[in-house]
């Protein structure tokens, strides 16, 4: 157990190279209980998540083999159980993903609900109607118990975008009897990853970034190599961190594509960058003033479902316009507890009045000063970091395993931009 202890006052300057995509990554080692042959992932993040999805692997009977640094060889022929570890589930949220793999392989699945952020209730539901439109039974006692004799492939209408029930529902029809018709499907980058893992792997799957997926089940996967995107969400945490502390920042290994939902929602805090091939550069020149609506409204920056702007990055949003001249509304819509993490920006003397618990109007710029603070999730860590790098004074910061669950190395990164960051261990 340690905390980070944070100097604030010194703004970033330097390069960075992104790293794997997290959402990407665990569906995708989740993947690999589909084939019995040895399938390689590239660029997976060096983070606690990605580290209990391969020990959740092992535990069912997987080989597991780190080939290098972000590259790991995984084979799944000697798979022995299909009950995840309860102490390693409850670790991640993104441990749900092993249902529709096990399912589709070994027809069984037993597991105690996921565990992972406390930023409201994330509900299941829609895995489950999935799962059972395609065959599967499912018992609910304490613990969810998926079984099918055999998987059918079914036209179904998700009842919400949901990312992780897009991807359980993509691998268990990958292997199922017929055609599967997804309809309102989440299609961000790492949904858009997981699909193509499974086609390098022989799936049939078309719609691939579109709200609709058709696939049509195969009697067998293979093997394959298949590289991770970039982490965008990572990307905007640093493009935040970049304006809020007046630095400089260059990150490589940037899908421009990727980037341009986030474009306009920090267009309307005031901040820019540059792109040139798969390098962005954050100047720290930047004028930051709320760039108001019409008729001088008070702006809003909303998430919603790819393509809008993704909801893990209003955490970070709401920290950055702290530090920006003007008024914007932060609406996060999709969980009812992510917000409440302002009251400690306030005790740090943010101005920021919590309308209730899905928005917040923050008036900037607000001088801050060093507190200690406790992290709650991955994206509010991530933000109390940023605000303990703009304030005055020291802040420490605990509870930090919910940060390195998402952020890769990031004491180490912070250090070699300048930030003036420690990790102390907790006796």
């Amino acid at each position: 157990m340690h905390e980070y202890v944070i100097e604030g006052g010194y703004p970033i300057q330097g390069t960075v190279t992104a790293s794997g995509n997290k959402n990407a990554a665990l569906p995708c080692i989740a993947a690999t209980l589909m084939t019995d042959e040895p399938v390689i992932l590239h660029n997976i993040p060096e983070i606690q998540d990605t580290n209990v999805m391969f020990e959740i692997l092992k535990s069912l009977g997987a080989k597991v083999e780190k080939l290098s640094k972000h590259n790991w060889k995984v084979q799944c022929d000697k798979i022995n159980t299909t009950e995840l570890p309860s102490d390693l589930t409850k670790k991640v949220r993104g441990s749900i993903v092993f249902a529709g793999p096990l399912l589709a392989s070994k027809g069984k699945c037993e597991m105690t609900p996921p565990g992972g952020d406390v930023i409201g209730r994330r509900r299941v539901d829609t895995h489950f109607l999935a799962l059972k439109a395609l065959g599967a039974n499912i018992h609910v006692n304490g613990r969810f118990e998926f079984s099918a004799t055999k998987l059918v492939g079914a036209d179904i209408f998700l009842d919400e975008a949901s990312v992780t029930a897009t991807e359980n529902a993509v691998m268990a029809a990958a292997l199922s009897e017929g055609e599967t018709i997804l309809q309102n499907c989440a299609s961000e980058p790492h949904v858009q990853d997981i699909c193509k893992m499974l086609v390098a792997m022989g799936a049939k799957i078309t719609g691939i970034g579109s709200n609709i997926l058709r696939i049509t089940g195969v009697k067998k996967l293979h093997g394959c190599e298949f590289t991770i995107g970039p982490d965008y969400i990572e990307i905007g945490s640093y493009i935040g961190m970049a304006a809020a502390t007046k630095g400089k920042i260059t990150i490589k290994g940037v899908r421009a594509e990727e980037m341009r939902p986030l474009k306009y929602s920090f267009a309307k805090l005031g901040i820019t960058w540059s792109i040139d091939g798969d390098e962005l550069t954050v100047p720290n020149t930047q004028n930051l003033k709320v760039n108001d609506d019409l008729g001088n409204a008070i702006p809003k920056i909303d998430d919603m479902p790819w393509p809008g702007f993704p909801a893990d990055l209003t955490s970070i949003m709401t920290v950055t316009a702290t530090q920006v001249d003007g008024t914007v509304l932060i609406f996060e819509k999709m969980f009812e507890s992510r917000m409440f993490f302002v009251d400690k920006l306030i005790s740090m003397g943010a101005k920021i009045t919590l309308c209730d618990p899905h928005r917040a109007v923050v008036c900037g710029p607000s001088m801050l000063h060093g507190d200690h603070l406790v992290s709650p999730d991955i994206r509010a860590g991530m933000a109390m970091v940023i605000a303990a790098m703009c304030a005055h004074g020291t802040s420490r910061i605990s509870n930090v395993y919910q940060i390195e669950r998402g952020y890769e190395d990031l004491v180490g990164q912070l250090k070699k931009l300048g930030a003036h960051i420690e990790t102390v261990e907790i006796e």
